[in-house]
């Protein structure tokens, strides 16, 4: 296919067969960007710039972004060759929709175009940052360059900043601004002081579930729209955004409310909810769905067996220590998400970094189920899961390698004790920094989780699902 989704051919795209195709109804050249978004990935394209994209259809172009990738050029080089545009198909209850989005303005990368990132985060024309930088990218590098932009800032005297973390972090906003505080202060008191009074740094939770994109995505997006386009995406129609409301233009919170955004007083309950129930059982399933060699979420959910026990694990071992509202009816709703087959979302892109994204997802609801008498089974099968995943090889004998900066440590551990199923707990669980301190030593938990992970060994894990429902 010769041409691709670009400026000259955005407004000649023929769009699906019988459906209308969204596309940008502003003027693009005429704004500069207004936010900087650092973590151009899938997610933040079918997230938040689909609802900056929905705030500049509505004539407001503050919102429009520089994307910048942390250190790959490949997503980077890509969208500035198409302008910045990329279409996303969105497949909802109702069918199946294209939309080509045009928030993002320019690109870069913060490894090869530092300067830029920290000229825009200067620039007076500048009024948010975002990231989805993933929980393991909130370190030093992150710190150093956002404290040089508010360096720069500060210098030219270009006023107050929104910096909104979009990351899986409890406290997410609370933690970026102490790690860019903390930084400030290592270098200048005064800037951190500046830090204090001019940025802003709102909690928030967002939620999409936005698969990795894949050929086929891409071949459909060239069927459909009649040019080819090498950023496309696929995602579920539902989509939320909890913010706190605490911006450095107040007037923010009635903007962003007015396209669907929650901006709240406490972003806690349903940060919670997210973390524990989404996350939590994408963590669960992706881990059995490897280890019975079903590609993925919505072939897990399409076993019965998996699907009962992803319920009970929400509502018998997570849902009891929550405070967000109508969590049955959040429960029911996640069920129906996952079961969505046009996401083919990958259990194994959801297992990657698994060693950093457990401490969020699980530990907190075993230790407040433990504190209150409640059930941990499901919690405890979903860990002797984990486990049995960290081997590398599923029940068919195929092998699949465990993309986690502890992968190579976790997959020895694993096989070295595969043979021992209390030596194998003993060692996995023993990991500080995924488990705590106190589960290890707890009883409670240590029992089930060996119960499990020596009935998966002795049974598959298959028929120990079937066991567990059962008791």
């Amino acid at each position: 296919m010769s041409e691709c989704l670009n400026s000259s051919t955005l407004q000649s795209l023929r769009g699906p067969a019988n459906q209308p195709l969204g596309r940008p109804g502003y003027p693009r050249a005429a704004n500069l960007p207004g936010v900087v978004h650092l973590g151009l990935g899938a997610f933040h394209r079918a997230h938040q710039a689909m609802v900056f994209d929905a705030l500049m259809q509505r004539g407001d172009g503050r919102w429009g972004l520089l994307g910048v990738a942390m250190k790959s050029t490949r997503l980077a080089d890509a969208m500035a060759a198409q302008d910045g545009l990329y279409s996303v198909q969105i497949n909802s209850r109702e069918g199946c929709s294209w939309v080509v989005v045009g928030s993002v303005l320019q690109t870069c990368v913060a490894a090869r175009e530092r300067h830029q990132v920290v000229a825009a985060l200067a620039s007076p024309a500048t009024r948010w940052v975002t990231l989805t930088v993933t929980e393991k990218g909130y370190g030093p590098e992150l710190a150093a360059l956002l404290v040089d932009g508010f360096a720069a800032r500060r210098a030219a005297q270009a006023g107050a900043l929104t910096v909104a973390s979009c990351d899986n972090l409890n406290d997410n906003g609370r933690k970026l601004q102490q790690l860019c505080t903390d930084h400030a202060r290592s270098r200048d008191a005064a800037l951190a002081g500046w830090m204090d009074a001019h940025c802003f740094f709102p909690n928030s939770m967002v939620d999409r579930i936005v698969p990795a994109a894949t050929p086929e995505r891409l071949q459909e997006a060239a069927d459909a729209l009649g040019v080819s386009d090498q950023c496309a995406l696929g995602t579920e129609g539902y989509w939320e955004w909890v913010i706190e409301n605490r911006f450095a233009e107040p007037a923010d919170a009635d903007v962003l409310a007015s396209v669907g955004v929650k901006v709240v007083t406490d972003v806690h309950p349903f940060e919670q909810a997210k973390l524990y129930m989404l996350n939590g059982s994408h963590s669960a399933m992706a881990c059995m769905g490897a280890v019975l060699g079903l590609p993925t979420v919505s072939d897990c959910v399409a076993q019965p067996q998996i699907r009962s026990f992803v319920h009970a694990l929400m509502t018998q071992d997570i849902m009891p220590g929550l405070a967000r509202p109508d969590t049955a009816a959040y429960r029911d709703a996640l069920l129906a998400r996952f079961a969505n087959p046009a996401l083919k979302h990958s259990v194994h892109q959801i297992a990657t970094d698994n060693s950093l994204k457990i401490p969020q997802r699980w530990p907190p609801s075993v230790a407040a189920q433990l504190a209150s008498g409640g059930k941990v089974k499901h919690l405890a099968f979903a860990a002797a899961a984990w486990m049995r995943y960290c081997r590398g090889v599923d029940e068919h004998a195929q092998a699949y390698s465990l993309k986690d900066p502890n992968g190579e440590m976790l997959q020895a551990t694993a096989r070295r004790h595969a043979g021992d199923a209390p030596a194998t707990v003993k060692a996995l669980l023993g990991i500080a920094t995924i488990w705590g301190e106190e589960l290890p030593r707890d009883e409670r938990w240590t029992a089930p989780v060996t119960h499990w992970l020596q009935r998966i060994k002795a049974v598959g894990l298959g028929p120990a699902l079937v066991e567990l429902n059962l008791d």
